[in-house]
């Protein structure tokens, strides 16, 4: 798995916290932005968002490049509907090599390894077989969940905290949660007052899963 920062609004956190208190003021955001420190950002954002009026936050902008992950991963991700995504076609691009991600629970047995390794090796035998008879969008339908795939997102921060609220939870799938964790870091790196207390709800308060908690707060 690679992810990558490609894209994201330069100074979120000054921007954004301008922008909620032009609100609240009769001077515009771009005179307010100019004099507004990081500190000042954070004081303001905190109060802001604290209250609730997460709009704000919606004017940064993060678009990340996500690298060998599994079709069953983005099968959960294109589910968080407020984005925007670009995923490489399968209809379009030739699978001819293996390419697929194995679950830590196959990989730490070397039987189950083996016989995983054995029927993607029978599927792709299979796939590269029907490429040569029907098109690729028609063999496709033989390659399985665990096919590699890259995807393009972009989200704005308060989609991104909601999606870090769920996939940063240990309850979340092993792969997306990877991700979800590798995303909040480079989000922390540029943008630290806007996610400060990003990532699972426990990380805030209390776990909202009840009974179903995994009783190991992160």
């Amino acid at each position: 798995m690679n992810v990558r920062l490609l894209s994201y609004t330069k100074d979120a956190d000054r921007i954004c916290a301008a922008a909620g208190q032009s609100c609240y003021s009769g001077k515009g955001a771009s005179t307010i932005l100019e004099g507004t420190d990081d500190d000042q950002a954070e004081r303001i954002l905190g109060k802001i968002v604290g209250m609730g009026h997460h709009s704000v936050i919606e004017h940064a902008v993060f678009t990340f490049s996500v690298e060998g992950v599994s079709r069953a991963l983005t099968h959960q991700l294109v589910r968080h509907r407020v984005a925007s995504y670009s995923q490489q076609s399968q209809r379009y691009v030739s699978l001819q090599e293996a390419s697929y991600v194995t679950p830590p629970s196959i990989a730490d047995s070397a039987e189950l390894k083996a016989k995983y390794n054995e029927m993607m090796d029978r599927i792709w035998q299979a796939y590269r077989e029907f490429s040569e008879e029907v098109p690729k969008e028609d063999a496709r339908y033989l390659l399985p969940n665990a096919s590699t795939t890259n995807i393009t997102i972009t989200m704005n921060a308060r989609e991104l905290l909601h999606f870090f609220s769920l996939r940063c939870c240990n309850r979340a799938q092993w792969e997306i949660r990877e991700m979800a964790d590798r995303m909040l870091t480079l989000c922390k790196d540029v943008s630290p007052v806007i996610f400060k207390d990003g990532g699972a709800p426990c990380v805030r308060g209390p776990c909202p899963e009840g009974e179903l908690s995994c009783g190991d707060p992160r």
